[in-house]
């Protein structure tokens, strides 16, 4: 942790902080960069493919993109994301990028001070948060160079530590540096607090004499502990803006089916990764379970492939379902995952094996684990079957972990009455500002509004940005 984030949460003072950013992960890392005082502007001579877009920047020479109208400057804009900010800082960053090209940024960045907002980020982890936890050889879904952060591009970056990418793709253990390194090399540690963790976030309209409050706006109070080697410390802070941006890892989903909770029965890929580490697995056990159709059971499968670890895959969904995330990779970018859908596809438990060590379940429904480490299954035909495992991964997904927030979050959800899902049913906030839409002062960025993507969250990072900047100004909206 820096001395300037301590002294952040170790102050007295009663004036509030500007921001407090919740989560150091990609998206708060791009937020802490904008509101440290680094600008974008469009360089002079450059020229945009899309004439549109190319149009309108013309409009106002010499003014920063934070300044300017985001919503008019998105429109007409198309990609693969629903965030028309998101569009807009993706073309300003990577102008041709969904066409093959590897055309250079039309943006330059100035640090200008003047612009800087005081804010403070936490996290449980080192800055680039869930990245850290991931097995480091693991190669990222999406390509490197879309990875990156404003103003340091991944391959660049690589090249120095002579580092390659890998059929376009970098390491999660690449990438994890990267981030911790690109804090750095910004100047950004001063406002990181890493093993903070954030138990409560109140608010409410203050005193005019109380926290330094100027105004009727509601005021934050985001408390927490840091762990540390001799415990807990807690800490206290009052800040006008709180920004959500810790991501959608730290709640694994689960079967809700008995026995789940036996020791042998886990939810993350780290602990076959520990296993196989400490000689726990190895080729003579009996087969790792993984349960899951999507690419961290796909991971899952990969890592006990190459450790020669005996496998059986169960899943409930049939192999063919156009929504498997396999049906929506390019085969050509992503041979490995769509080697195990191949496997996935031709391997059941009831053919002769193609593939030694490798047993497939499509279409099977998990009833109960026993504690002589047995999962007991139920196939489409209603018939039971037994499986002795050594090791048991439940893969299905992960949820947000709001449980800091009033009803865990559910009350700022799209639909209310619905569980919070990154996917399905994401914060609820205004696309040019990221402002909850139902309480003022609280932002959303990242999977918690949809952007569940490194390429796509800097554009929510933008749209806070220019957001709060207003506010700071108390220039009109």
């Amino acid at each position: 942790m820096s001395s300037s984030g301590k002294d952040h949460l170790g102050t007295s003072s009663s004036e509030p902080l500007p921001v407090v950013i919740v989560g150091n992960g990609p998206s708060g890392i791009c937020l802490s960069y904008l509101l440290s005082g680094y600008t974008p502007y469009v360089k002079p001579d450059a020229v945009h493919p899309h004439p549109l877009l190319q149009r309108k920047l013309t409009e106002a020479p010499g003014v920063s993109i934070l300044d300017q109208d985001l919503d008019y400057l998105s429109e007409g804009l198309e990609g693969r994301s629903q965030s028309p900010v998101a569009l807009l800082f993706d073309a300003l960053l990577r102008p041709d990028t969904d066409f093959g090209g590897n055309m250079k940024s039309v943006l330059t960045w100035k640090h200008q001070e003047e612009h800087a907002i005081p804010h403070v980020v936490l996290g449980r982890n080192l800055p680039g948060g869930a990245w850290h936890s991931i097995e480091g050889s693991m190669v990222t879904l999406s390509q490197g160079q879309w990875m990156g952060l404003p103003d340091l591009e991944v391959k660049d970056w690589m090249q120095k530590k002579r580092r390659g990418l890998r059929n376009s793709r970098a390491t999660a253990g690449d990438i994890a540096h990267y981030y911790r390194d690109y804090v750095v090399k910004k100047g950004l540690g001063h406002n990181f607090v890493s093993g903070a963790v954030v138990t409560a976030v109140e608010w409410g309209t203050p005193n005019p004499n109380s926290c330094g409050a100027q105004d009727s706006s509601p005021l934050f109070q985001v408390s927490g502990f840091l762990s540390r080697d001799q415990g807990r410390q807690p800490f206290s802070l009052w800040t006008r803006n709180v920004v959500l941006a810790t991501g959608t890892f730290d709640s694994p989903a689960r079967l809700g089916i008995p026995g789940e909770a036996l020791p042998f029965i886990h939810h993350e890929l780290s602990a076959l990764e520990a296993a196989t580490r400490v000689g726990a697995l190895t080729p003579a056990s009996d087969p790792v379970l993984i349960i899951g159709a999507g690419l961290s059971a796909a991971d899952a499968v990969l890592y006990a492939r190459h450790y020669n670890i005996p496998v059986i895959h169960a899943f409930r969904r049939a192999v063919d379902d156009p929504g498997l995330v396999f049906n929506q990779l390019p085969k050509m970018l992503y041979p490995e995952y769509h080697k195990v859908h191949q496997m996935m596809r031709e391997q059941s438990i009831l053919s002769p094996s193609p593939y030694e060590g490798y047993r497939s379940l499509p279409g099977h429904r998990l009833l109960c684990f026993k504690e002589d480490c047995q999962a007991v299954f139920q196939d489409l035909k209603g018939v039971e079957k037994v499986f002795e495992v050594s090791l048991v991964l439940v893969l299905i997904g992960s949820h947000p972990d709001l449980s800091f927030l009033p009803g865990a979050g559910a009350d700022f959800a799209v639909d209310p009455d619905q569980p919070l899902s990154t996917k399905r049913n994401p914060i609820d906030v205004d696309p040019f500002t990221y402002q909850s839409t139902r309480q003022e002062g609280l932002y959303a960025m990242g999977p918690l509004a949809g952007d569940n993507f490194v390429r796509f969250v800097q554009g929510g990072a933008l749209a806070v940005a220019s957001s709060l900047l207003r506010k700071e100004t108390r220039k009109p909206p």
